[in-house]
């Protein structure tokens, strides 16, 4: 691992340590859509043992644990695991377990996992740690296991769905006043330094899911900067895929 994606995980534990207080309302209407749509797709069953990237305080970890066998909850901050692990504690979850862990250095055996679910964090990695991380998914999941990704995903402006969604999300905090252009002008200078969020659109992360040889694969737009792609880890046997 390189320097400079050591200094990404150092910058990324530091802003998601800080922010564990005040993530759980923080969550906008659109996030919860594609939450809801996350966990109506990986469609959890009594024997699914899942594993969700980036649970935070357990938005998706926990709507699916009453539903699965197991839930690793994995995140690059401690805080977020501890709480995600007291809310299960309250809500007497004892399925639930955590991990403390970057998702380009984790390490799980392979077949570990049947469903694996991850929602509004791939966009904080590296385009090639996205397609790192796809790649281990593959490895993880057991033969017909689901990978489900729910993100923001837009490019950089090439297509007119992106500029589309690029000129809601400028009107809609424009017409927060002072703040909005503040958020606006921060916003624009991480959009085009790639600085914390790098969304790539959903063809690509349709490509990534192909790359590392899952099948099924196929995506459901929920608002207009997000959508989820899945896709199926072929059967013991099948000629699709060769893993990663």
């Amino acid at each position: 691992m390189n320097f400079s994606e050591r200094l990404g995980i150092f910058l990324q534990r530091t802003v998601w340590q800080r922010r564990v207080g005040s993530w759980e309302h923080e969550a906008s209407p659109g996030l919860e859509r594609v939450i809801e749509a996350v966990v109506a797709i990986a469609s959890v069953g009594s024997e699914d043992r899942v594993v969700d990237l980036g649970c935070g305080s357990g938005q998706v970890a926990l709507e699916v644990a009453p539903f699965a066998k197991s839930v690793l909850g994995v995140d690059i901050s401690g805080r977020m695991v501890d709480r995600m692990l007291e809310r299960a504690r309250l809500e007497r979850m004892d399925n639930v377990s955590g991990r403390v862990s970057a998702l380009e250095t984790l390490s799980l055996p392979q077949g570990e996992a049947s469903v694996i679910v991850s929602n509004y964090v791939l966009h904080h990695l590296s385009d090639a740690s996205k397609a790192k991380v796809v790649k281990l998914c593959f490895n993880w999941l057991e033969p017909g296991g689901r990978l489900v990704i729910g993100d923001m995903m837009f490019g950089r402006g090439a297509t007119s769905s992106d500029r589309q969604v690029i000129a809601g999300k400028i009107k809609l905090l424009a017409s927060k006043g002072v703040g909005g252009y503040w958020r606006i002008a921060k916003n624009a200078i991480r959009y085009l330094f790639r600085v914390q969020e790098k969304p790539v659109s959903r063809e690509r992360w349709l490509a990534m899911f192909a790359d590392a040889g899952f099948e099924a694969i196929d995506s459901s737009p929920v608002v207009a900067e997000a959508s989820v792609v899945f896709g199926r880890k072929p059967q013991a046997g099948s000629a699709t895929g060769s893993g990663g």
